[in-house]
């Protein structure tokens, strides 16, 4: 599939031009994603068996980041797209690969909750069997394009199963799922991202993604690398834009009483070149975690763990520097980095946070488990069953 030049065609005709407006109206980027889903971009990570393009997670990430350059809000619909495709991918969900193959599925996430909140990996919902169905309950926090969306790859506590964690397969729309409110961000102000409560929603035994209790196993070998990935490449995107956005204004802009551009001040240099080294920086992180994933290297996971950190890390610092380099025009809406500085905010606080995966990385290098065993009333009445 040559998804680069029908991915440039909609960058340069839809998102791009919508940008401004999607974040000044906190407005789903619906035409981008129609836009994409029809040409197939949707369907990069489909296998081609379902009719998919059958790509992997480098050009998922070379997607991500270059949408994140135009508009963050569609670089994380789609990231978190291509996080719950994975899962699907990962438990053979034919159904609905088949739907996104032929541009008519949307998917996401439904694991943050309101109890654990960026805790991913300790739902507090319930999954109870009645028959051949099953009750889901559950207060989730923030589900990217929670209204919108076709499907979500949803977690629970087990049906009867060991383990933290069961995913299931939830169609928007289902009886008994509502949203008990709307989402006014700082910033990724379109992406849709809302609170969804489960009252006693049906699924069929059957929507169970994978063994009862191995969806805990499925999030951190199909899901998390994806997202981690995905995520640290819309926070490079990020950088890339805020980057040229500050090197353009510096050779445009004079100091009249001079007869100097600001280009030509050391200090808007120096900040410049900082922002070019760490974006590079960044940008080679995430190639050599790219490479040892696909070259099935041992450093593979720990480098997978540190794209996301150092990446949000990068896009907040250059979005800073901007801010400094650019002066009082990086505060219009005009320039593009104000907007920017406000996206570069969210990454940070998305599970698992850039804490958590600090925690993670100091667990892998020293030999620990990434996660406690889990406790509290849910593990209680998990451990009494």
């Amino acid at each position: 599939m040559d998804y680069a030049a029908q991915l440039d065609r909609i960058i340069d005709e839809v998102i791009a031009p919508n940008a401004a407006a999607i974040d000044g109206e906190a407005r789903f980027p619906r035409e981008a994603v129609d836009a994409l889903a029809a040409a197939g971009v949707l369907a990069l990570t489909v296998p081609a068996t379902y009719g998919g393009a059958g790509l992997g997670l480098r050009e998922a990430a070379d997607v991500v980041g270059r949408i994140s350059t135009a508009c963050g809000s569609t670089a994380m619909v789609v990231c978190m797209h291509y996080a719950g495709t994975a899962a699907l991918v990962a438990t053979d969900r034919e159904d609905a690969l088949r739907e996104i193959a032929e541009g008519r599925h949307l998917t996401t996430l439904a694991f943050s909750e309101t109890g654990s909140r960026s805790h991913f990996w300790a739902p507090l919902s319930t999954a109870t069997g009645i028959g051949d169905e099953v009750l889901l309950a559950a207060s989730k926090s923030w589900v990217t394009s929670g209204l919108e969306a076709t499907s979500y790859v949803w977690s629970s506590t087990p049906l009867a199963g060991d383990g933290p964690m069961t995913l299931w397969y939830v169609r928007r729309g289902a009886e008994g799922l509502t949203s008990p409110g709307g989402f006014d961000g700082l910033g990724l102000r379109g992406n849709g991202s809302v609170p969804l409560r489960a009252d006693d929603v049906r699924v069929a035994v059957a929507d169970m993604l994978g063994a009862d209790g191995a969806g805990l196993d499925i999030a951190l070998a199909a899901v998390l690398p994806v997202f981690l990935v995905l995520n640290a490449s819309a926070s490079l995107g990020l950088a890339r834009a805020v980057t040229t956005a500050t090197a353009q204004h510096l050779t445009t802009t004079s100091l009249g009483h001079l007869g100097q551009s600001l280009a030509q001040q050391l200090p808007a240099r120096t900040r410049l070149a900082r922002m070019q080294i760490e974006s590079d920086r960044t940008q080679g992180l995430i190639d050599g975690a790219l490479t040892a994933v696909e070259e099935g290297r041992p450093e593979a996971q720990l480098l997978v763990l540190e794209t996301k950190a150092a990446a949000d890390e990068t896009a907040a610092f250059v979005a800073d520097t901007a801010m400094a380099a650019c002066g009082g025009a990086a505060f219009r809406k005009e320039l593009a980095v104000e907007r920017r500085f406000r996206d570069s905010r969210a990454a940070r606080v998305m599970a698992p946070t850039t804490d958590a995966l600090l925690d993670f990385i100091g667990r892998a290098m020293t030999g620990q488990p990434l996660l406690d065993a889990p406790t509290g009333p849910a593990a209680a009445t998990r451990g009494a069953a």
